[in-house]
């Protein structure tokens, strides 16, 4: 006769807190890296929103202004652990209209940078866009988006530290 398995779903809420931690992280850094490359040029960012042919220029101006901002605040909430699952959301939600806007792009034949982390706009004569790889990229972003929104609870966050849960890999045991 075998013992039953005690260890195991223990182990599965470790593996799973520490890929929900890195899936927190990851994201945090991608939307800091996004927002901050955007923010010191908010006229590249216009163009950039600008190319997609999606939005009249007047909202343009006004996504393309506000974006890295947005961009910014989501990451500086999935940094800190704070409302975290209301931040996956809202990256969930980006990286929807991002990849809707890319695969509009390529449909349509546009030839643009993506402007994901600066830049965007018209591609100069002989680049060819990426759209391909731009796609699967925000799809594994949006894939850990959405293990975020499904299992929020990481390490080192402030929702576990408001919210009486652990924050830390040495208070796991027993959760």
């Amino acid at each position: 006769m075998s013992e039953p398995r005690t260890a195991a779903p223990g182990r599965r809420r470790h593996v799973t807190k520490v890929i929900s931690t890195l899936a927190r992280l990851g994201l945090a850094g991608v939307w800091l890296v996004a927002g901050g490359s955007k923010v010191a040029d908010l006229g590249s960012s216009v163009r950039a929103v600008n190319a997609y042919e999606l939005l009249p220029n007047g909202a343009a101006q006004i996504v393309g202004s506000a974006l890295p901002f947005v961009e910014i605040m989501v990451g500086l909430l999935l940094l800190a652990g704070l409302f975290t699952r209301a931040a996956a959301i809202l990256s969930a939600g980006l990286l929807v209209m991002f990849i809707f806007g890319i695969a509009t792009a390529w449909a349509r034949g546009l030839q643009i940078d993506c402007g994901c982390f600066g830049g965007g706009g018209a591609l100069a004569a002989g680049e060819s866009p990426t759209y391909f790889w731009e796609t699967l990229r925000d799809i594994g972003f949006l894939a850990g988006a959405g293990f975020l929104i499904l299992r929020p609870h990481t390490w080192l966050s402030l929702d576990g530290v408001l919210l009486g849960g652990p924050s830390g890999p040495e208070t796991s045991k027993g959760q």
